[in-house]
């Protein structure tokens, strides 16, 4: 079923049942390479699902646990090859959200959940989002307030020597470094990942996140993002844009944020793409954001929701 978490609404279910697993993938229309995020309601649940716990995951646990982090761990048997898409690692969270906390608890056992959605289409950051992909395909959908942070959570790889980010949230990059010392960041987060190769976490696919509308995303500064739409005006086209922008724009807009508030860009991106579905837009031309801060994790989702169409103007 369909679960509020602080990040955005996962589709759960059994993480230890490959039967139960294989209904998110039928109901999502998920390919079977895409790897799920397990998720826990306390830090003694995750030792029987790795085959060690490392060091720095210790330290990521005591600074970000409950919250916005998910840790890449060698897996254990316990874990069915289907849930990390027959890789030897498993994804692992302890989610923030109340709801869903107390849900897994409830269960008893941890709970695979992907963003509860269509497959490659906008993660739903409401119930209603939940109701409107997904009504009929799952047995039920929990109603609960809006996720507060509106992006998925930041994935980091610690079965290796150096920690990687391999998904930017809002757990930054900067916070990470931080608490370990080291990290490297996944050439996959910001430029297209090589075709074929599998894929260590959620959210690295080529094309995600993606609305029906076709986005461009513009790599500029504020006035030369101005000048480029209002040089392409047509029909069907619109800007997403920051809240700064809204006053100078002549097409129509759909706001995702404030260009100096990271946090807010993230938890209007989805519902602004969303948004412009609703709306019939045929073009957006997306403003892109910094890539310090949760800034990165924001533009790795607009990026990939422009399939990588990027216009870099100087």
């Amino acid at each position: 079923m369909a679960i509020p978490t602080e990040t955005v609404y996962g589709l759960a279910a059994n993480a230890l049942d490959p039967d139960a697993v294989a209904k998110i993938f039928r109901a999502k229309g998920r390919p079977q390479d895409n790897p799920l995020i397990v998720h826990i309601s306390e830090f003694e649940q995750l030792s029987p699902l790795v085959s060690e716990i490392p060091e720095s995951a210790k330290i990521l646990a005591d600074r970000f646990w409950p919250g916005p982090l998910t840790m890449v761990l060698n897996r254990s048997e316990l874990v069915p090859p289907s849930v990390s898409a027959g890789l030897s690692t498993v994804a692992v969270r302890f989610p923030k959200n109340p709801v869903a906390r107390a849900i897994i608890t409830a269960c008893g056992l941890p709970l695979a959940a992907p963003s509860a959605n269509l497959s490659g289409s906008p993660s739903p950051t409401t119930a209603e989002h939940c109701i409107r992909d997904l009504e009929g395909r799952v047995d039920a959908i929990v109603i609960s307030g809006p996720c507060t942070v509106g992006l998925e959570s930041t994935v980091v790889a610690l079965f290796s020597d150096t920690p990687r980010l391999l998904r930017p949230g809002a757990v930054t990059a900067e916070q990470l470094k931080d608490a370990l010392g080291k990290l490297t960041v996944d050439p996959a987060v910001t430029a297209k990942p090589e075709e074929g190769k599998p894929v260590a976490s959620p959210g690295m696919k080529y094309k995600h996140y993606a609305p029906k509308t076709h986005v461009i995303l513009i790599d500029s500064s504020r006035e030369e993002y101005i000048n480029y739409v209002n040089a392409h005006l047509s029909d069907g086209v619109f800007a997403l844009c920051f809240q700064e922008d809204e006053d100078r724009i002549a097409a129509p807009t759909v706001l995702y944020g404030s260009e100096a508030d990271g946090a807010s860009q993230a938890a209007g991106l989805f519902a602004a793409l969303r948004q412009l579905d609703d709306l019939g837009a045929k073009i957006a031309y997306a403003h892109a954001p910094s890539l310090s801060g949760m800034g990165l994790a924001v533009y790795n989702r607009l990026i990939r929701a422009a399939a990588f169409e990027v216009v870099k103007l100087p």
